[in-house]
Formats: structure tokens, C-alpha cells, sequence
């Protein structure tokens, strides 16, 4: 049976030569996400029944990223009419619509394309609707030029357009949705006498209108459709996306008391009554309960945060770690891999990687849980309302009971039972007199 739901083609084969990188353009992050992860993130909401990206052959990292969304190869690049018709094969037996959408345009909203869809199955059929925005300064892009009846009657890119059409504010981001029953023939006819020697996607709108379809225009704004071809466009859209989630953070119910220097990740989440100190950096997958204070200079990735948790400053979670509800992570704490429990507190300079800390634990200052033995990584258990005496080195895999004692500056290696006290330390041994004689050596050599 035909599928009739709509499908969205994916341009990205364009090497991005203005990166100056090794890897593809659309391979470059924002936010800890790549840009054509931006757009899949995008279009997931809409119930798409296919996705397709058109990428380059040797994109292996490219056709990872978009797994399980299939790939359809542009072995030259010849213009993004040439691009959109390499992927028939994938859409043979395709009759929805088609949107064409580019993986390098990381901000086009799924609200958006809703709008775009809807707009293609108005009562006046469009085969096209393509959406436009009208930028402060339109140079470089094609210009949408409309007719009397306010429709779309062509496309003229900016190499080819004459002063008056430059003169046209409304510009062409490129994204459009086609009619699927049409398009196949629209890419057929394409040329490439043009200044660029293309075949451009652009021109199916004019050969539409021959065609006696109408085209239509969907605006959106021009931050919505910022392109990234360089580093320094990276940049600009990487202080847009953390403005736009600030805002959203904030909004929310969350406090950033230097909202500036605080970074986010794609898909962090916050709660509500959270307060995020300056110079805080979160990557990805980090979830923050409701009432949850990180304070100034933290790093944190991969972790879960309870309510009522206080973690930092100078902190650094890594991944796979939680932390309990009204824990104590504090200043130049590292926890890697470690379920700390509720109440548990370490509050000074402290390594813990691949612990699990029970409720209510207490880990002094200098702690460190040593889980590398050069070959392989073990698991520590530090039991609930347990005591860790500063300066101690737990050598895994350990476990220390519950409510036991681990005295200051010990070395354990051996499991330490339930409500014990654990000492492993050198004997101290005092020798009277002794400074005051090397003293005196030491002033008989000078």
C-alpha cells in the first residue's frame, strides 16, 4: 500500500568547506548536539513516515548520527535540485508530501512546519509552500517574488536576480513542502542554466505555476532559519540557543543569578525553585529536580539531581551518577559513575568514582576511592550513615557497612562490617629530641 503521510528529505551532503574541519558540517555541535541532530529533534514531533538524508559518500559518521533514519547518496554536488532528486530512490513508492528541510539549519521550529503543512492542505491546494522571513540584510539569499494574488510565482536567486528583485525583502530560507504526487516530475524538468551552472530546487516553483498549481509563502522569523557555514556562524547560533533556553529556564521557574555564564546542553532539564550559580556548564542528559542549588563554577554531564540537593561550588559530576535528594556535594568534589544517597554529604576536595554512598554517609576531606587498578574499574559500596575520615583512600572493590567508622588518613582494602571502626594507618612514632639534633647536624654542614 502507498504511503500517504508526509516525508522529510534532509540535505547534508555539503562538505562545509568554510568550517576548515575534517569532519561534515552538519557534524558540529551546539549545545552538545549535532546540527542535523537539531533538525531530527525538530521534525520528531510530526509523525513523519519517512526520513531521509542526502549526504555525501565516506559520510559513515553522518548516516550514524541519522540511524535509523535512512540515507540516499549525492555523489556530486550539482545544486540542491540535483540533491533533493537523489533521494527518489528512497521515496519511490512515496505519495505524501515531501518536506525538504537543510542539515545545517539546526532552528527551524516544529511549530513551524506544522504551520507549513497546514498551509499545503488549505483549500486552495498549493503544490509548494516554501518558507520565508525577511532578514536585516537579505544578500546572498534568493528572493521570493510574488503576484498580484499575493501567491508565490517564482524564486530568483540573488547571482541572478535583477536590482528591483533585490530590492524584494521576503527571502527564501530554502525549506519547502512539495506535493508528493508532482514533485518527481518538478525535478525532472529542472535546468542548470543558471550563474551557478545548478540545478536549483528553487526553480520547481516557477514550472509549478506553468503547471496552472498555486505556490504559497509561510514567514517565519530570521533567527529561526540562521544557516551555519563557519565557525564564527557556529558561535552566533550557540549564544542564540543558550539566550532562547536561559529565558526558557527562567521562565520556568528556575533563578540563574549570572544568567550570561551559564551554559546549557541540548536536553538539559531544570525544575522549578532551582537557583544555578555564575560560570555553571552543564552537558548532556543532565536532569535537575525542583528545589535544587548548584552554586559558581560547576561542570556537570550525564547526572540526576534530586530535590533539595546543594551541589558546589567547583564541583564536577560526571556521567552516570546520581544525586539524592538533600545531598552535600561540595567545593572541588568529583563524583564519576556514583549513586550518592539522600543526605549523604562530601564536602571538600574528595574523588568518588564508581561508588555507591548510602543515605546519610559522611565523606571527609581528601577521601579518595581509588576504582582503577590499571586494567580494570571496580565498584565501592560506602553504607548508609557510614563515616569516612578525611584523607582516607578506599582501594576497590570494598564495601563498608553501614554505620561503620573509617579512621582519618586509613588505606582500606579489606571489606569493613556494619557499625565497625576500621583503622589502617602506619603506627605514629615519636623520637624525642630528634629536630633539635638534625638541627645542629644541618648548621655544621653549612
Amino acid at each position: 500500500m502507498p504511503d500517504t503521510r508526509a516525508a522529510a528529505i534532509v540535505l547534508a551532503a555539503g562538505k562545509g568547506t568554510r568550517m576548515k574541519s575534517s569532519h561534515p558540517k552538519v557534524m558540529h555541535r551546539i549545545a552538545g548536539r549535532t546540527l542535523i541532530g537539531h533538525v531530527l529533534d525538530n521534525l520528531a514531533p510530526l509523525d513523519l513516515a519517512r526520513v531521509v538524508a542526502v549526504v555525501a559518500p565516506g559520510m559513515d559518521d553522518v548516516t550514524q548520527e541519522v540511524a535509523p533514519h535512512g540515507v540516499a547518496f549525492q555523489t556530486e554536488q550539482r545544486g540542491t535540485g540535483h540533491a533533493v532528486g537523489c533521494a527518489r530512490s528512497a521515496l519511490a513508492d512515496f505519495t505524501g508530501d515531501i518536506l525538504v528541510v537543510y542539515g545545517d539549519t539546526p532552528f527551524v521550529s516544529t511549530a513551524t512546519l506544522r504551520r507549513m503543512f497546514e498551509r499545503r492542505h488549505a483549500s486552495d491546494d498549493p503544490a509548494i509552500v516554501v518558507l520565508g522571513m525577511r532578514p536585516v540584510d537579505p544578500s546572498g539569499y534568493g528572493r521570493l517574488v510574488l503576484g498580484a494574488d499575493g501567491m508565490l510565482d517564482r524564486i530568483v536567486e540573488h547571482k541572478d536576480a535583477t536590482d528591483a528583485e533585490r530590492a524584494i525583502g521576503l527571502a527564501n530560507s530554502g525549506v519547502m513542502v512539495i506535493d508528493g504526487s508532482v514533485v518527481w516530475s518538478l525535478i525532472d524538468r529542472l535546468d542548470n542554466k543558471n550563474a551557478k551552472g545548478e540545478f536549483y530546487l528553487t526553480d520547481i516553483v516557477a514550472l509549478a505555476r506553468r503547471d496552472g498549481r498555486r505556490c504559497a509563502v509561510v514567514e517565519a522569523p530570521a533567527e529561526e532559519l540562521l544557516g551555519v557555514n563557519s565557525r564564527s556562524e557556529l558561535a552566533a547560533a550557540e549564544a542564540l540557543f543558550q539566550t532562547r533556553r536561559r529565558m526558557a529556564v527562567m521562565e520556568n521557574g528556575a533563578t540563574l543569578i549570572d544568567p550570561a555564564s551559564v551554559f546549557f546542553a541540548a536536553d538539559t532539564r531544570v525544575g522549578r525553585d532551582v537557583v544555578i550559580g555564575p560560570n555553571v556548564q552543564f552537558g548532556p542528559g543532565v536532569e535537575i529536580a525542583d528545589n535544587v542549588e548548584i552554586r559558581a563554577f560547576c561542570h556537570i554531564e550525564g547526572a540526576r539531581i534530586e530535590s533539595g540537593a546543594i551541589v558546589g561550588p567547583f564541583a564536577r559530576i560526571r556521567p552516570r551518577t546520581t544525586i539524592g535528594a538533600g545531598a552535600h556535594v561540595g567545593n572541588f568534589i568529583e563524583l564519576k559513575a556514583t549513586e550518592f544517597g539522600a543526605g549523604a554529604k562530601a564536602n571538600h576536595v574528595s574523588y568518588l568514582g564508581d561508588s555507591t554512598i548510602g543515605a546519610k554517609a559522611n565523606i571527609g576531606a581528601g577521601t579518595i576511592v581509588c576504582n582503577y587498578d590499571g586494567v580494570n574499574k571496580s565498584r565501592t559500596t560506602i553504607g548508609a550513615g557510614s563515616f569516612i575520615g578525611s584523607d582516607s583512600v578506599i582501594v576497590s572493590p570494598v564495601t563498608v557497612g553501614d554505620g561503620a567508622y573509617v579512621a582519618a588518613g586509613s588505606v582500606i582494602t579489606r571489606d569493613v562490617p556494619p557499625d565497625a571502626l576500621a583503622v589502617a594507618r602506619g603506627q605514629q612514632v615519636d623520637k624525642p629530641g630528634w629536630a633539635s639534633r638534625f638541627r645542629a647536624r644541618s648548621k655544621k654542614k653549612d
